[in-house]
């Protein structure tokens, strides 16, 4: 019709592209993967193909924005009862969230790939530390140390510390890993040893990338204390390459730099002298920054509980400064028998509480920092004091390394192969048999 009245036949279009997932650019991928609720719903999704793993694994900066929107992956929490061949553990449950579930089930948190003890079954592994994802623990009867991670079930038996360190059960192990690669680790223990008048320390370092132990001289960690007072710390908490120690009786922590080996000093407010540690705990804020939470008794009416945060003031010299305040009241029911309030752990802009009731377990709290979101995990003496939650760590899988990788998708699993090595200098050592990961 169009050519009998002298006019071009119409333009054809090119036939539609169609629209594939390779089509959708990596920002956008970011962008939806954001809102996902959960840590375990993002390893599910990006695990789908190799284009939502390399959007994931590419970006640093969606790394940090993850993180910043959700709180930390709590799993559930390791009990630490008396007599027990391993630490028991109790799962965080979300019928809301079936991939958090679904983590949970996976993961291998009666730590069954632990080698057993042909002996005495109380005699177990023991609790040292948490730190990206695994658990430190140190046999009783040999004190060998194993890190563990339930939830990549990958395990590194290291061999047995030098005998410096080995003189007595205040023995501490903790995890630290190389920023470019969680393979790469080292293992820091240190040895106090407490007296009247002298608070010497020992260090010995375990590195992966030379599989021996170094020794480090022992070295004094404190001034004299008055007379008839001895010099004792409570356990270590690790944070950011730091370890501190509060002194039982006397208000300061020791810090150990687990890059420079060397110990130091830091001053806290008076009245935290003589509390006990299950009113007192150090930690971070959700961007990192030092903080410490204490709870205050001075007022038997009005308990408080106090959060500082480590900051520099005007002239450039870090001091604490009284945060945010809250009355015990927030948390328990003061119409209750003996209520009681104890700070389990302070993670990541989260403390973790526990209230009890003539001394029995009632329940486990969560309280933001940020929010003042009060939050209930467990109730009903469903867990055992003291608690220490688990946190589900961002996987390596999921992270580029510098150094090129080989990566395998194959399901909802990923196989990662690369050159791990790092130098570590040198003073005395002491030869170890190989460290094993089995995965």
């Amino acid at each position: 019709m169009a050519s009998e009245l002298g006019l071009p036949p119409p333009a054809t279009r090119p036939p539609a592209t169609p629209t594939t997932i390779a089509s959708i650019s990596d920002d956008l991928l970011c962008e939806i993967f954001l809102l996902l609720p959960s840590l375990p719903s993002l390893v599910r999704a990006a695990l789908a193909c190799r284009t939502f793993l390399n959007a994931v694994r590419s970006s640093p900066a969606f790394r940090r924005r993850f993180r910043a929107l959700h709180p930390p992956q709590l799993l559930g929490f390791f009990g630490e009862p008396r007599r027990a061949p391993v630490p028991p553990f109790v799962p965080l449950r979300s019928r809301s969230d079936p991939d958090l579930a679904a983590a949970v089930r996976g993961s291998d948190f009666f730590l069954t790939r632990l080698p057993e003890d042909s002996g005495d079954s109380t005699l177990g592994w023991k609790l040292q530390s948490f730190h990206g994802g695994y658990v430190v623990l140190v046999k009783d009867t040999t004190h060998q140390i194993a890190a563990y991670n339930p939830v990549t079930q990958a395990l590194h038996l290291l061999p047995r510390p030098p005998e410096e360190i080995l003189f007595s059960d205040s023995l501490e192990a903790h995890i630290v890993f190389s920023e470019e690669d969680q393979r790469v680790f080292r293992m820091v223990c240190v040895q106090h040893q407490s007296t009247r008048r002298r608070a010497p320390a020992c260090v010995a370092v375990f590195s992966t990338a030379t599989r021996e132990w170094q020794v480090f001289p022992w070295v004094e960690t404190s001034p004299p204390p008055p007379p008839h007072d001895f010099i004792k710390f409570y356990p270590g908490t690790q944070l950011n390459g730091f370890v501190y120690w509060k002194h039982t009786s006397r208000p300061y922590v020791l810090v150990l730099n687990t890059a420079t080996v060397q110990f130091s000093r830091v001053d806290l407010p008076p009245f935290l002298g003589q509390i006990s540690s299950t009113r007192f705990r150090l930690g971070q804020t959700k961007d990192g920054m030092l903080c410490m939470v204490a709870i205050d008794l001075s007022d038997a009416e009005r308990g408080t509980l106090h959060v500082w945060f480590r900051r520099a003031d005007d002239d450039g010299v870090e001091k604490w400064v009284l945060g945010d305040t809250f009355l015990l009241t927030t948390f328990i029911d003061a119409t209750k028998d003996d209520p009681t309030v104890h700070i389990e752990a302070v993670i990541d802009g989260f403390v973790y509480l526990s209230t009890k009731y003539d001394e029995h377990t009632e329940s486990l709290l969560s309280l933001c920092l940020e929010t003042a979101k009060l939050n209930k995990l467990f109730g009903d003496s469903t867990y055992v004091s003291p608690a220490h939650p688990y946190i589900m760590a961002w996987p390596p899988s999921l992270v580029c390394n510098k150094e090129d990788s080989q990566t395998m998708v194959s399901g909802e699993s990923v196989a990662d192969a690369a050159p791990v090595g790092t130098r570590e200098t040198s003073s005395v050592h002491v030869s170890a048999s190989e460290s094993y990961k089995f995965d």
